[in-house]
């Protein structure tokens, strides 16, 4: 809750706070979080192994960030979606089921740029 009496300095410490606070929820309860992160490193440990160029690197940092976002965001709505209606509900159901495509649509998308940046690397090997 903003506090009108922070400022905007005391202000912008406390959502860094909130931020760091959310990211330390989703990185030691959410599965799917723990999965992606894990993948993340196994791409940047390739990239360092590969030698990818900078253009590379970037392409790939902005795909895991976009994968990490999309699972943080079906996190979100799942838990509101679960607030709200608490049972089973036909709406609720559909709701989270667009909810879950969010990252589908962000991971194949990854799948595309890394097949892009290391196909040629990987058939270069042989």
């Amino acid at each position: 809750m903003k506090d009108p009496n922070d400022g905007f300095f005391f202000g912008r410490i406390k959502s860094f706070k909130y931020a760091f606070k959310g990211l330390w929820i989703l990185l030691t309860t959410e599965d799917s979080i723990k999965v992606q992160v894990t993948v993340g490193v196994f791409a940047t440990i390739m990239g360092f192994y590969f030698k990818i160029s900078t253009i590379e690197w970037m392409f790939q940092l902005i795909v895991i960030g976009l994968v990490l976002m999309a699972e943080a965001a079906n996190t979100a709505i799942e838990k509101i979606a679960n607030f709200v209606h608490p049972e089973y509900h036909k709406k609720i159901e559909v709701i989270k089921d667009v909810a879950a495509g969010i990252p589908g649509f962000a991971a194949l998308i990854s799948l595309v740029i890394a097949g892009i940046i290391y196909i040629p690397k990987i058939i270069a090997l042989f």
